[in-house]
């Protein structure tokens, strides 16, 4: 009776336990589906990436990346080459505007406005620095008759020194040397040299009247607006970034200022010090020459070595060997005491640089950007190495076990030359996400109309 009153349904209930069991081994399927598709793939995939993975493949790749680094770096020295009056502009109207600065800003604390500080600051450069090129140009246009007449004299005492000298120097030899000079000089080819030299020089005074323009007028507006020029370029960022990049312009702005204005110093002492020597001497154009030195030594290692150089050679020209040599004596006196004494004293830490790193900066300078290069590429090498402290963290700073000691000094860290009202505004920086109105119309207009009250919306 009981297998009588079975119901239809009950017959059922085996496929229906079937039927139900079925789907729970789907899922196996799919990931059995799904493996095979990996390896599949895998397998599509292995002979392409097979002859890279090795150790030579892998050097291969590093080579193509640095190749590719490279030719880019290239470019873009060679895009900047072609414009390289305007970047020596900005290039200079910053170092200057990061040394004036501090004089702005100090007259502006004082209750003048931002425009009237600007200008005193800018017309005392102008006046300074123009001054100083009219008053060079007036001595020597001045002295030019007796130094033509020294250099004569002294070419004949000159004559009379070699003859009488050890050398086994014959003064017939070099009057034909200078014979021969002269009528190179006269020759046609010499001439036409002259002449291609004369519109090559018409070019390059265009050239650099151009740039000095053009570096005033940046000059007034880097002096003018340059915290709001700064203020715009950092809202293009946010947090970490933005903090770094205001942390990068500040490292930046105290290695130029300080660069300036302490090498400022030291070739004022330098020009001092060789000017009253050569005046002692009797050379001519001891002021000229003194200024020449002021200008020289703004090159470093070099620069007012070269500069006294010439001042003794014009002393050799004009006064004889022995004022020459004098002249050498004081201009190494003078050397000495700026290397041992001054540069310590009134520099300090403000490059932060070794010597070789200084010499090699200094040469690349001067093969790319001439006299103009020989002069940015030291600061500018300081502020390259400040921005990478302050964006790398990579290097191991302080003892360590193995290694020893850290051969970079804490005082030449940018993170101690930051001022505590500097790292609490990097700090707020930091951590300041606030996000900015957008400049688009579009995206203005959207965010007003989702504020909207629902009734008001489409309007």
């Amino acid at each position: 009776m009981n297998s009588s009153s079975r119901s239809p349904h009950d017959s059922e209930a085996p496929g229906n336990e079937a039927t139900q069991a079925g789907p729970v081994t789907e899922p196996a399927h799919e990931e059995a589906d799904v493996a095979g598709g990996i390896e599949q793939v895998a397998r599509s995939v292995a002979p392409a990436v097979g002859p890279w993975a090795d150790a030579f493949g892998r050097a291969g790749s590093r080579t193509a990346q640095a190749i590719l680094v490279a030719l880019g770096a290239g470019s873009a020295i060679w895009l900047l080459l072609q414009v390289k009056v305007v970047v020596v502009a900005v290039l200079v109207a910053l170092i200057l505007a990061s040394a004036v600065a501090p004089l702005v800003r100090w007259l502006t604390a004082k209750g003048w406005s931002r425009l009237w500080a600007t200008l005193v600051a800018f017309l005392g450069i102008l006046l300074l620095v123009g001054g100083m090129v009219t008053w060079v140009v007036m001595a020597v246009r001045n002295e030019w008759d007796s130094l033509v007449a020294s250099a004569l004299e002294g070419w004949k005492e000159l004559e009379q020194w070699i003859a009488s000298g050890p050398l086994p120097v014959d003064v017939s030899t070099v009057d034909a040397a200078a014979r021969q000079l002269t009528e190179f000089v006269a020759s046609g080819s010499f001439t036409q040299n002259i002449a291609g030299n004369a519109i090559t020089g018409l070019t390059a005074a265009t050239e650099f009247l151009t740039g000095a323009a053009l570096m005033v007028v940046i000059l007034f507006f880097f002096l003018k607006d340059g915290t709001r020029i700064w203020n715009f370029t950092l809202r293009w960022f946010r947090g970490e970034r933005r903090a770094k990049l205001a942390e990068s312009a500040d490292r930046a702005a105290q290695v130029l200022g300080g660069y300036v204005r302490g090498t400022a110093i030291i070739a004022l002492v330098d020009a001092v010090l060789i000017g009253i020597g050569l005046a002692i001497v009797g050379v001519p154009l001891a002021l000229p020459l003194a200024v020449v030195v002021f200008i020289g030594a703004f090159i470093p290692i070099v620069g007012a070595t070269v500069a006294g150089l010439l001042a003794a050679l014009v002393a050799l020209v004009t006064n004889g060997p022995i004022q020459a040599l004098i002249v050498v004596g004081i201009v190494v006196v003078v050397n000495q005491l700026e290397g041992d004494l001054l540069q310590p004293i009134v520099m300090g830490r403000t490059l932060s640089l070794h010597a070789l790193v200084v010499l090699l900066a200094l040469t690349v300078g001067t093969i790319i950007g001439g006299i103009f290069g020989a002069i940015l590429a030291v600061p500018y090498t300081a502020v390259g190495w400040a921005v990478v402290q302050v964006w790398s963290t990579r290097y191991q700073a302080g003892l360590d076990p193995v290694l020893g000691e850290d051969p970079l000094n804490p005082k030449d860290r940018a993170s101690e030359k930051a001022t505590l009202a500097q790292r609490m505004r990097y700090q707020a920086i930091r951590w300041h996400e606030q996000r900015g109105r957008k400049l688009g119309a579009v995206e203005q207009d959207t965010a007003e109309e989702d504020l909207a009250p629902d009734d008001q919306r489409g309007r």
